[in-house]
């Protein structure tokens, strides 16, 4: 038996002897990860200074937006609490449908005043505690104090971009159409004399359209070869295939086709008819704060589409396209003007330049609402109206940096 354990312990050995042997490379690998790619540990980047302010800057954040929210709550739910009694809406709908949904979406719509007021508050405590002061005593610059500053940023950036462009839509759909049956009762579900291309020198027309039964009357569809009419179809109805697993699908009633060949004409009739037409229900009724229940991916595919039909109505989705990226990019430009006006330590405390951050928010938030109503209405560039406050902002932020303490 003695001699059995013994030979088992001696294979165990030999095992783990050869197993060593093989495994040789780790270190030697660990050694050239550490060499070569040590600028990837993010503990190169963040010290205890970086993660002191960052905890600050990300909890003040926090706490701003429950704060201003709820108030906000409280105020929506004091001018609403009519209606929803009026309409009869149920306490589940408000609370799960309606308030679920307004957070999130107004949380993320001036998460920039957030950001803007959280470094003023935050920033300020530090410079009244001579906080900022030992930092730059000890030799830390300010370009230095900036670090944990933007990577705070850079989190909510991401974050705020993410929820905007691929999550907050799904849920305004959902608050929209609460607002539409017990907020508002007014939602735009018809749309008349709707005339738009629909294909490469394809033509449709609906005298009238019907969005709650996706159905349109007095249609007509034209077909041009080198600006020739080729083909003119009519129907006294058409209905989409909502069940349809593809897209563009549509039944047409008390059909007729002309087809047109030189001098001769061929015509056609029916009463039913499975046809695919290049538009969908969405192409033809517009309701207002409908680009913002796409998501961004939809929004660029919606838009491509409309310019290819020669659309004109596409302004507004491009405006919101590039106003979520804008905005994200806000957070960075806010931070740096409120942590140039707030490390200074003065007599008085924060409350001037907290009133100055404030001021400086809104006419932030004011200049992105009016930029956008001119490129809405007066077909300036939407690109240029969704990145013009950040610009001008960014001249600003430079200047409160230049004259920043160091």
């Amino acid at each position: 038996m003695g001699t059995k354990m013994n030979d088992a312990l001696h294979r165990l050995q030999e095992n783990g002897r050869h197993i060593k042997e093989r495994l040789t490379w780790i270190p030697v690998l660990t050694n050239w990860c550490k060499t070569h790619l040590g600028w990837l540990n993010p503990r190169r980047y963040i010290k205890r200074l970086d993660w002191y302010i960052i905890k600050k800057f990300i909890g003040t954040y926090i706490f701003s937006i429950i704060l201003i929210i709820s108030i906000s709550i409280v105020f929506d739910v004091n001018e609403n609490l009519a209606k929803f009694t009026q309409y009869h809406a149920p306490f589940r709908a408000i609370a799960l449908d309606y308030y679920a949904n307004f957070v999130p979406y107004f949380a993320n719509l001036f998460s920039p005043l957030f950001v803007f007021i959280a470094v003023i508050f935050f920033t300020s405590k530090l410079a009244g505690n001579s906080e900022i002061i030992s930092m730059l005593a000890s030799g830390i610059s300010f370009k230095r104090i900036m670090r944990p500053y933007m990577i705070s940023c850079v989190l909510i950036s991401l974050v705020t971009f993410y929820l905007g462009a691929y999550v907050i839509p799904h849920g305004t759909v959902i608050r929209q159409n609460f607002e539409a049956m017990y907020k508002n009762k007014k939602r735009n579900t018809a749309a008349e004399n709707v005339q738009l291309q629909v294909g490469n020198g394809v033509i449709a027309y609906i005298q009238h359209y019907d969005d709650n039964h996706k159905r349109g009357y007095g249609f007509c569809l034209d077909k041009f070869e080198n600006k020739k009419l080729v083909q003119h179809m009519t129907a006294t109805e058409i209905q989409y295939d909502t069940i349809s697993e593809s897209k563009y699908h549509w039944k047409a009633r008390n059909w007729k086709i002309r087809s047109l060949h030189g001098l001769r004409e061929k015509i056609t009739s029916g009463t039913v008819m499975d046809t695919v037409i290049q538009m969908e229900p969405t192409d033809l009724v517009y309701s207002k704060g409908q680009q913002e229940t796409f998501t961004s991916p939809q929004l660029r595919e919606y838009i491509s589409k409309q310019q290819s039909r020669g659309s004109g109505n596409v302004v507004q989705y491009e405006v919101e396209y590039h106003k979520r990226i804008a905005s994200s990019f806000a957070s960075f430009i806010l931070t740096i003007i409120g942590l140039s006006l707030s490390a200074r330590k003065r007599k008085g405390g924060m409350g001037l330049y907290l009133g100055i951050g404030l001021a400086l928010s809104f006419a932030y938030i004011l200049l992105q609402t009016v930029s956008s109503t001119f490129a809405i209405n007066s077909g300036w560039p939407a690109m240029l109206a969704a990145w013009l406050p950040n610009i001008l902002f960014a001249i600003i932020a430079y200047f409160c940096y230049r004259n920043a303490p160091n």
